[in-house]
């Protein structure tokens, strides 16, 4: 069990998306979730979105190599870090650390990350545009943490995520338990004193980019969003656009963040969907009386890792958001769809009483059939 040690209410108001701080001691009494040998070996799988960073032995210039990785012998004991993207995909018991977090909404949660990492091993100066937790385990890290503001690109190559070097506001060294938070566009740079592990636990909000591309093309694979712009003046001159009509141009758009039942299902995907692979169990098809007896006989229903089970607020119909899908109940459910969004496992008392719904009964069915859910055992 993790227990977050911090003031939830006065971060939120205080440090949330504004400032980095330190937080000594956030988790006393810190223990990995996971092992390095075991982080190493999930880092061979295909599937599992992975990578090293090598340093040089000046400790300014980083080569990124992509796994899947079979051999690290040839790395040696220093100057290189490997970084196991959605850890929380692949390994269930690290979900006690993210449920630490959840006085955040899902929706923003975009994935654990761990990293293994030798003396003089780092990713170099960079900027994030999220917000991340960075939590030290076995080990220490040393952290610097810039301010805002223009910084350029190491090089000036624009395909780079690496920055020049930074003046400090925060240079601290982790210990075990120890966690700094980093806002979006903060530079910071991580470099490691001894063996370590740490998380860097992420939380994501779409760009305008990824919001106007999400809207077109819901409304393209709907055949939506068909209406034109009129006009009832026209300019003197030909080659003029008038600044009327650009602005009519563009209210178009605005008449579609006015359109709850055009926007909402295009929000209700977006949110709901993950960046890295989900590990998809084997579905189980499963009749309502195989499942009720399953669960009279202690079982639990999980949800696979990483996956976001979302309601919308004043939704235009009664429906859950799970990994870009829709999945239509009774108004009557709503308290049951509640439950599915708010629990990550549903004990066998509550599933049960879930299944008096015919909707909702067919509904967690499907779900376990589709891999999303798993029956397990009620430790």
């Amino acid at each position: 069990m993790y227990q977050l040690s911090i003031n939830q209410t006065a971060f939120l108001q205080n440090t949330w998306q504004k400032k980095p701080q330190v937080f000594r001691q956030a988790f006393k009494h810190f223990a990995d979730p996971i092992s390095a040998d075991e982080l190493a070996g999930l880092a061979c799988e295909e599937e599992v979105a992975s990578r090293i960073v090598l340093t040089t032995e000046q400790g300014n210039n980083w080569q990124v190599l992509n796994g899947p990785f079979t051999d690290y012998g040839q790395y040696g004991e220093q100057n290189w870090q490997l970084l196991v993207q959605a850890l929380n995909h692949w390994y269930p018991d690290c979900q006690p650390l993210i449920e630490a977090f959840r006085f955040l909404p899902d929706w923003r949660f975009d994935d654990l990350m761990a990293s293994f990492a030798t003396p003089g091993g780092g990713v170099g100066p960079h900027i994030d545009q999220y917000d991340v937790f960075i939590i030290q385990g076995e080990g220490r890290r040393r952290w610097t943490v810039g301010d805002t503001g223009c910084h350029q690109q190491r090089g000036g190559a624009t395909t780079s995520p690496l920055i020049e070097n930074f003046t400090p506001i925060i240079d601290e060294i982790l210990e075990p338990g120890d966690m700094l938070y980093i806002p979006p566009g903060f530079p910071h740079q991580g470099f490691t004193l001894t063996q370590a592990m740490s998380y860097s636990i992420g939380f994501r909000a779409p760009s305008q980019q990824e919001l106007l591309s999400s809207m077109a093309d819901y409304l393209i694979d709907h055949n939506q969003g068909q209406q034109r712009f009129t006009s009832t003046a026209e300019p003197q001159q030909p080659g003029m656009v008038p600044a009327a009509q650009q602005q009519g141009l563009l209210a178009l758009l605005s008449e579609l963040a006015n359109a709850p039942q055009l926007y909402q299902p295009m929000l209700g995907k977006l949110l709901s969907q993950n960046r890295f692979e989900l590990d998809l169990c084997e579905g189980e098809t499963l009749s309502a009386k195989e499942l009720q007896q399953a669960l009279q006989e202690g079982a639990i229903i999980s949800r696979i890792g990483g996956l976001k089970v979302l309601l919308l607020e004043n939704d235009s119909e009664s429906r859950l958001f799970i990994n870009g899908e829709s999945f239509a109940f009774a108004t009557a459910d709503l308290p049951h769809a509640q439950t599915l969004t708010n629990l990550t496992s549903i004990h066998s008392d509550t599933a049960l009483g879930m299944l008096q719904s015919e909707g909702m009964c067919c509904l967690l069915r499907q779900l376990l059939a589709q891999g999303y859910y798993y029956l397990a055992d009620d430790e």
